[in-house]
């Protein structure tokens, strides 16, 4: 039980985290937004507002479960972006250590679905 409220906790900080960093490193973000995608600054930021109310969703427990979906859904939705990031480093760089880090990154947004599921799934009864 103790190792599942450290995980929560430190997924609550990381998305927390992660989420500040979209209003603080905007530019960053915005050269990694496909550019099919309407009002790129806007969506930079409210992807970055979903990330901190997500995070900090997932340490209260009346809404624990329904910030896991929020994250899951969000962790889904941004993943083109990540694909995006890796093509264009891909692109830019060639096989460069960064483009490797950057399709790294991809199958690790399905290890963060899975440890926001774990974290949020409500207790087991007995």
């Amino acid at each position: 039980m103790r190792s599942v409220v450290f995980a929560r906790v430190l997924l609550g900080l990381l998305f927390v985290a992660a989420g500040v960093l979209h209003f603080v490193f905007t530019p960053a973000y915005l050269r990694v937004m496909p550019s099919f995608l309407p009002y790129p600054r806007e969506l930079v930021y409210l992807s970055g507002a979903a990330e901190i109310a997500g995070g900090l969703g997932v340490l209260l427990p009346g809404v624990r479960r329904s910030a896991g979906w929020g994250l899951i859904l969000l962790l889904i939705a941004v993943f083109p972006a990540n694909i995006q990031m890796a093509s264009a480093s891909l692109q830019k760089h060639g096989l460069s250590t960064a483009s490797i880090l950057l399709l790294l990154r991809l199958p690790l947004q399905f290890a963060l679905i899975a440890w926001v599921d774990h974290v949020t799934r409500p207790p087991k009864p007995g």
